[in-house]
């Protein structure tokens, strides 16, 4: 597929559900990818924001795309906070300390990267923090001066019936908990995701020749 394909099918998830067009925006999930292919597959289409869940990987490629919109999706690890500076979203924090750790270095950054907090979709291997933890975590989160725009989940694989709850528990927790945005669905359930309340579709390999 390719980035106007991936936006077609976003545009007619949105229409299906009764959305806003344009309500729906689209991540760009990079890992693996060259500048140069980002480059050619992405950018030649438009300022999509560009994922990375690797904290080397988005060192690298950061100067090499100037001007580039980045978010981080992947695990948080405290020796990879400093690769961090240049990102505008964090779609995976789910532990108190990160968000201490992520404060302590936006002191010295001068800016501070925003955060969605990523909620547990019930499998045992899966990272996350449980729904029922998250109005404390929303609280100590936001102690450290974080913003916290809102949540991230990511369903269980190939269980459409599965993933659609997960979806709709997220979004619901989402609007209990006052916050705009929902980082939910990937290459094969962003349309189940949209109709759920998504706001961020993370795409990656769709988006590829």
């Amino acid at each position: 597929m390719s980035v106007p394909e991936v936006l077609a099918g976003i545009r007619a998830a949105e229409v299906a559900a009764g959305r806003v067009p344009g309500s729906v925006q689209l991540v760009a999930v990079t890992k693996g990818h060259s500048a140069e292919q980002i480059q050619q597959s992405i950018l030649v289409h438009g300022a999509f924001a560009l994922a990375e869940n690797k904290g080397q990987e988005l060192r690298d490629k950061v100067p090499l795309l100037p001007g580039a919109q980045w978010h981080f999706i992947g695990a948080f690890q405290r020796n990879k906070v400093k690769y961090l500076r240049d990102v505008t979203l964090i779609h995976s924090l789910e532990e108190r300390w990160q968000a201490e750790a992520l404060a302590e270095a936006a002191q010295k950054w001068g800016r501070a990267p925003d955060v969605l907090l990523q909620m547990h979709n019930g499998e045992a291997q899966k990272h996350g923090v449980s729904p029922d933890d998250l109005p404390q975590m929303l609280r100590d989160v936001r102690a450290t001066g974080l913003n916290v725009r809102g949540l991230m989940v990511m369903a269980p694989y190939d269980q459409p019936e599965a993933a659609a709850q997960v979806f709709r528990t997220t979004a619901q927790w989402a609007h209990e908990l006052g916050l705009p945005e929902l980082s939910m669905g990937m290459s094969d359930d962003y349309p189940q995701a949209i109709a759920a309340g998504a706001t961020l579709v993370r795409v990656g390999r769709r988006l590829f020749p």
